[in-house]
């Protein structure tokens, strides 16, 4: 089992869903970074269930860091973080009965039956609450460098949120709320199908829209780790994820080049482009506009219906219901994870544009 991601900085998690905790191991980032221990609780925050929308499952996230940060600085040795596991109630789940939509079957398959099937294990969306600790202390360093992430559901249950408009604006105001839309009224009428479909057993997704400005030109390259390609890798080790687009992504393929191409021209010393349809990205590599990413989030396959599976170990056919206690959406958490895996990429392509020291140094600012 592969748990590690990046190259010049990589990220390790460990843990299941319903083990005495869970955790990542931070590895490259150079001596000298701040770490807040308030920006890591924000982020746990954002992602943190809340109310009618979200799984009665509340983790207080108690996250202690180990090694590699001594007086607020990372020492650059490696960084572990643990998440003690406090509310679970494994009686909940059966070991042989498959959850359609999960990955009981996969998992068996891979591990033959010795993996953790208690609320997911290792493949739990719990994982992701290590992952958003990572993601808070790396987007802190990039803030340093004029970098910032913001992340906004766009769609939800055919309710639409509104697009990015001033980009820094718009990813301020996301970084203090909770239920991450930039249209209150859109957010309403999202948070009342997401009620509805609780109330009928069921479920939703959604598509979430991140957006990254301040990134230099020159970032990624041309073949197999272009910026699309390393963070589609990243984006699609989420769970629920199931697809990720650039810029206009798709719409792209029904428009004549007139149309698609973005024309450049020169604003403020720089040379820029009129539109942004690529999404701040050409040959796979950043042209210093904003970059735009937009991820599909599945329905969450836990539902209060009866569903047809399997019983894995006597291969019989059987019906499930709800097992455990789930998310009606998961999209609007979703997002905290989505930053900080785009935050972690972002910081590995800098690191390898410009080395680590890159992250701490006033050079490329």
């Amino acid at each position: 089992m592969k748990n590690t991601f990046g190259n010049n900085i990589s990220l390790t998690l460990f843990g299941e869903s319903h083990g005495d905790a869970i955790g990542c191991v931070i590895d490259g980032l150079p001596a000298g970074v701040e770490v807040s221990g308030d920006d890591i609780a924000h982020a746990l925050d954002l992602r943190r269930p809340s109310g009618k929308i979200s799984t009665s499952r509340v983790e207080h996230d108690e996250f202690k860091i180990l090694s590699g940060v001594f007086n607020g600085k990372t020492t650059g040795t490696p960084i572990c973080i643990c998440i003690p596991n406090a509310d679970t109630r494994s009686k909940d789940y059966t070991p042989s009965i498959i959850r359609p939509g999960h990955a009981d079957f996969t998992a068996y398959e891979k591990y033959h039956g010795f993996q953790d099937y208690r609320g997911g294990g290792h493949f739990s969306g719990r994982l992701t609450a290590p992952l958003v600790c990572a993601g808070a202390i790396i987007a802190g360093s990039l803030k340093k460098k004029g970098i910032y992430i913001g992340t906004h559901l766009l769609r939800c249950a055919d309710e639409s949120d509104r697009a990015f408009e001033n980009y820094e604006d718009d990813i301020e105001r996301l970084s203090s709320i909770s239920f991450p839309v930039l249209d209150e009224a859109a957010g309403e009428k999202m948070k009342a199908e997401i009620e509805k479909a609780k109330l009928e057993g069921d479920s939703v997704g959604g598509v979430l829209e991140t957006c990254v400005i301040g990134l230099p030109t020159g970032l990624g390259e041309p073949w197999f780790d272009t910026v699309e390609g390393v963070l589609s890798h990243a984006l699609f080790s989420i769970p629920a994820i199931k697809g990720v687009e650039f810029g206009l992504g798709f719409a792209l393929s029904d428009m004549r080049g007139s149309e698609a191409n973005d024309a450049f021209c020169v604003g403020g010393g720089k040379i820029q482009t009129r539109t942004n349809n690529c999404g701040g990205i050409l040959g796979g590599i950043t042209d210093g506009m904003p970059l735009i990413i937009r991820t599909a989030v599945k329905p969450t396959p836990t539902i209060n219906k009866s569903q047809q599976t399997v019983d894995y170990l006597k291969r019989e056919q059987t019906e499930i219901s709800s097992v455990g206690r789930h998310d009606p959406c998961v999209a609007h958490r979703a997002r905290a994870a989505v930053d900080a895996v785009t935050a972690l990429v972002i910081a590995d392509l800098y690191a390898a544009r410009y080395g680590t020291e890159g992250l701490i140094s006033e050079e490329h600012e």
